[in-house]
Order: structure tokens, then sequence, then C-alpha cells
């Protein structure tokens, strides 16, 4: 029987995408689900519900208590937290990168070190010299993704994704949906999900 599968779905900017990215491998791995990790961007869905920037900042109380909520999180799961200078950072070339990455197998580790770099760090992922710097520890030429990056082809694939999400209602990330559909919202509800994996294959 195969495995049960759950999409991963994750915007760089996201705060709580940082934990769920530490996490998710070898929590799926342990529950015996397969991963299939999707990058999209928010700024679109943000739009749609009527917001220019993220709920974090539009909120200031809920601002402060997200960092808080990270800090006291990332010290529970024994992750380097350091607050980033900017926020939101937009994570277009991220993503974009993300998705060849995804295509030729070292993705995942990409996506890992982005997440690390933003929020452990205090780098600015939207800066191109730092995605390079992260490449250059991968099996791939930087220069050769780069071109792939901007191609019609990724930047396609990258909207598409995007509208993909909106058509499943994600409206947050980190988000998690399962081969019936079922949307978990949060790095909270990473388990639960995973469990609703295993249940909807009859494991």
């Amino acid at each position: 029987m195969s495995r049960p599968v759950i999409d991963f779905w994750f915007d760089f900017a996201s705060t709580y995408s940082y934990p769920a990215t530490a996490r998710i491998g070898a929590l799926a791995n342990a529950a015996g689900v397969s991963v299939r990790f999707r990058p999209f961007l928010l700024g679109p869905i943000f739009k749609a519900q009527g917001w220019d920037n993220s709920p974090f900042n539009i909120y200031e109380a809920k601002g402060r208590y997200m960092w808080r909520d990270l800090e006291r999180l990332c010290a529970g799961y024994g992750l380097a937290f350091r607050k980033p200078a900017a926020f939101p950072q937009a994570g277009l070339l991220a993503a974009r990168v993300a998705l060849v990455g995804l295509k030729d197998g070292w993705g995942e580790s990409f996506i890992s070190q982005v997440f690390r770099a933003q929020f452990a760090e205090g780098r600015l992922i939207n800066d191109p010299a730092v995605i390079r710097d992260l490449l250059s520890g991968l099996p791939c030429n930087p220069r050769q993704v780069f071109d792939q990056a901007q191609s019609d082809e990724i930047k396609s694939l990258l909207r598409a994704e995007t509208e993909e999400a909106q058509r499943l209602v994600v409206f947050g990330a980190p988000s998690f949906v399962t081969a019936d559909g079922e949307l978990f919202w949060g790095n909270d509800r990473l388990e639960a999900a995973l469990t609703w994996a295993c249940k909807t294959k009859g494991i």
C-alpha cells in the first residue's frame, strides 16, 4: 500500500512556517506519511481578504504576541531564533528557486536553509547574494538556478501554485492539506494533519 501524502503549503514570509519546516520531516517519517512541499505566495491571498500587509503588522497586539510565541516555540523545539529586522520579507525569488530545487532534488534542503537564514540568522532572503550563498552549499550551479528561476516556466508554476492554494481555500501558512482535501492551518496542527492523513489511508 502506498504511503499517505500531505501537501505542505508555505510562504517564506510566514513566521510559523519556520518551525513547521524544521519539524515536518521527522514527524512525517515517523507517521509513515509522504510530504509534498508547496511554496506559494500569501500576498494575493491577503489582498483578497482586504489586507495590504501581514496581519501581524496590521494588528499590533497580535504581532507582539506572535513574536514572543515564536520565541517560546523555537526554544522548546531547540531551534535558533532571531527576530528579523525587516518583516515581512519578499519571498518571491526564494519561492522560485525552491521550485527549481524541488524539481532537481535539493529543494527541501534549500527551503530549510532559507527559513534558518531569515529567522535564525537575521539575513535578508530577498537579497540575491544571500540566496546565491545558500545555493553554494547545494548540489547545483547557482548561475543556472537563477536563470531557471527567472524562466517563464517557473514563473508560471509559482502563479499556478498560488492559484491552487486559493482554490483550496488556503488562507494562511503553514497549511497542510490531506489527500481527501482536509485543511489544517498552523504549525500546531501539523500532528493532527498527519494523523488525519493516516486515517484516510486506513492505517
